[in-house]
């Protein structure tokens, strides 16, 4: 049986857009610009190196994730105003 609390909420859920290649650009370039803006960190060759960037792996993965959310931001932010 489900909940009425969980039939409300559904009726809430914006609309989100099926993954295109214009979603995964947008990813893409939120994921590289925040990879080039952590050489900016105090600190980015704590741990092993990374082979061919100047920052350390535990770095560049946490760059990755933190791109991937920042990405997925814009592109609901830009289908809620309409623009995707």
């Amino acid at each position: 049986m489900i909940s009425s609390i969980l039939l409300a909420a559904a009726e809430t859920v914006p609309p989100t857009p099926a993954w295109n290649p214009t979603v995964g650009i947008i990813i893409s370039i939120s994921s590289l610009v925040i990879v080039l803006l952590s050489t900016r960190i105090e600190k980015p060759l704590v741990g092993p190196k990374f082979p061919v960037l100047p920052i350390s792996i535990p770095t560049f993965v946490a760059a990755m994730a933190f791109g991937h959310i920042i990405g997925v931001g814009i592109v609901l932010g830009l289908t809620n105003i309409g623009r995707l």
